[in-house]
């Protein structure tokens, strides 16, 4: 289900793993820690060419800038229970830290983005009579 467009900026914290679907679809992901003081941790992954050139590009303590669609998955763990699980189907992922770096920016500008992205989005927005189902 998707939720939301998010841009979000964070540190790589394991270098990206890529596997294939059973169509030969390549799907790449990561995970960045967005806050460092309480170690706020969002999974990414994204698709096709874009999973090719990520695998090959971003290593584990690259900063990058993510934009995609926030969304939930859900799962049983072992013991039974359903686990809510928040990720990033990443449209564009940048480099703005690490080796071979091309994009830069501010302090002030990530700070921006970050609280874009953590903002809470606020129920009134939804009008319950506008939804088709």
């Amino acid at each position: 289900m998707t939720l939301a467009k998010i841009f979000v900026t964070g540190k790589v914290v394991k270098n990206p793993e890529k596997r294939f679907t059973q169509n030969d679809l390549a799907i790449t992901s990561f995970t960045i820690d967005v806050n460092p003081q309480d170690e706020s941790l969002v999974r990414v992954f994204a698709m096709g060419n874009s999973a090719d050139i990520i695998e090959q590009t971003v290593k584990m303590g690259d900063s990058v800038l993510v934009e995609g669609r926030l969304q939930t998955n859900t799962y049983k763990t072992p013991n039974g229970k359903d686990k809510k699980i928040f990720e990033i189907n990443a449209s564009t992922v940048e480099k703005i830290s690490g080796t071979n770096t091309s994009a830069q920016i501010s302090p002030a500008q990530k700070e921006n983005l970050v609280q874009f992205a953590t903002e809470e989005i606020s129920q009134d927005l939804i009008d319950e009579d506008e939804i088709p189902f």
